[in-house]
Parts: structure tokens; sequence; C-alpha cells
């Protein structure tokens, strides 16, 4: 979190110079966090001897280390090194609700192994809530690109971001990553869910959220490629519904009685 929060901070010396510089200095403090964020990870799952993301604290975490792991991989081509800058404020906000106390939760002196169907499940609703947290990243890119075309065009001239058309191929590659593993993890959780209660649809809370998230991204899918929307509307839509699963995924999943027993 400390390496993090460095990251933010440099971040805003990296937004007031406009971007026209390239600097490794991000990276490299995403780079220590993360390999310090993958030994937390790693430390926990071994003794408790299961994946972690089985509470609110771990499905944050693994949320993080999704985004600062494929920002690290996208960050590898000096065009689209500048996503840590905007992915920085997300990793530090998500990472300092995390640490709040009552999201650790932990049933029992010793945590049982969790179905290898539940983990899976769980893995790849989180790996998808990582590709869209990164596709509103550079949807706020693309936004930024656009308002100094617009008004600033000096600045647009000599700023190293990424062109609007890349930054917008970009978004909607990272919604179609998202809503397959959105998909598939539904799918496995529905599997599970039949194995051990039985068929039948339930009303659970987080069910139902997660089934109105799953239609907002497939809206958003069809916009892009079947309509042929993009630009400025996908990109606020990337934005806005990132930041709508972000404040009330804890919500439904406190109300969740599967999820939160």
């Amino acid at each position: 979190m400390v390496f993090y929060g460095l990251s933010m901070l440099h971040s805003v010396f990296m937004w007031r110079q406009g971007f026209r510089h390239h600097n490794r200095i991000n990276y490299a403090l995403l780079f220590i966090a993360f390999l310090l964020h993958t030994g937390a990870m790693v430390t926990r799952g071994i003794s408790f001897a299961r994946c972690p993301v089985n509470n609110l604290y771990e499905a944050m975490l693994f949320v993080n280390w999704t985004i600062v792991t494929t920002y690290l991989v996208l960050g590898l081509w000096s065009r689209l090194n500048f996503l840590g800058a905007f992915a920085s404020p997300i990793l530090f906000g998500a990472g300092v609700f995390a640490l709040m106390p009552n999201l650790d939760v932990r049933y029992g002196a010793h945590p049982e192994f969790v179905s290898a169907w539940g983990s899976l499940h769980a893995a790849l609703i989180l790996l998808s809530f990582g590709a869209f947290g990164l596709s509103s990243v550079a949807a706020a890119m693309y936004l930024t690109q656009e308002h100094n075309l617009k008004f600033r065009k000096l600045q647009a001239v000599f700023s190293l971001l990424p062109p609007i058309q890349r930054l917008e191929a970009t978004v909607g590659r990272l919604l179609l990553t998202g809503f397959v593993l959105l998909t598939a993890g539904l799918a496995v959780g529905g599997y599970y869910l039949h194995r051990t209660k039985g068929p039948g649809f339930t009303s659970d809370p987080e069910i139902l959220w997660s089934g109105f998230v799953w239609l907002i991204y497939l809206g958003l899918i069809v916009m892009r490629w079947w309509f042929a929307q993009g630009g400025r509307k996908i990109a606020w839509g990337a934005v806005g519904t990132f930041a709508f699963v972000m404040l009330t995924f804890w919500g439904f999943y406190l109300l969740s009685g599967i999820h939160h027993p």
C-alpha cells in the first residue's frame, strides 16, 4: 500500500507535466508494489490452504492484483506506460478500502478448503473486474486526450499519450475480455450452485446484481461491435459502469446469503 500511495503521488507530477516525458519511475513503483502484493497473497493462500478469494478483503486484493499485473504487461509498450498514472489512484483507493477491519471476516479458527468450482468461479469473476477496471483506466486516458485535442491543442501535440484511436481500440478489447471472463465466471457459478443447492433460480441479491452488471456490459459490447458506437459514449460507459461496480459490489456481497453466510 505504501508503494501504491507513492505511485499515486508521482502520478500527480506526471499529470502536471502533461505527460510530455517518458518516466519509468511510476512503472518501477508499481512493479515493487506488485511483488509485495503477490507475496502477501501467496503467503495468505498457503497459510489457509485455499485460494484467497473468500471474503471482501481478499476479493479487493485480487481485483487490485489483476489490474496491476495487466498494467505491467501493457506498460512495456512506451505509449501505454502512462496507464499507471491513471490506475494508481484506483489501486490505492481500493487498497485502503480493503484494509477496513470488518471486511476481513474469517469463519472459524481453521478456514475450510473451498471447492475448486467455487474458487474458479470467484477467480474468473474477479479477473473480469480487473479487466473492466483497466478498461475504465484506458477510457479515462481517452477522455483526457479528447479534451486536450478540443481545448488544449498545444498540450495534445506535445503529449506522449497514445492516439485516441489506439485508446479506443484498447477500451473495446478490454471490455470484451472482461465480458468473456464474467460470462465464464457466472456459468461456472451457476454449475457450482446447481451441484450444491440443487436446481432452480435463487433471488439472492448478489446473483441479481451480477446479472444486472452482465446486462450493462453486454449493452456496451453490443454498442461497440454491433452498432459501431465508439469514442466518447463507450469511454464514459466504461468509466461509469466500473464506478458503479466498485461502489455497489461490497454492499450486495454483504447482503448475499450464499456469499456471506
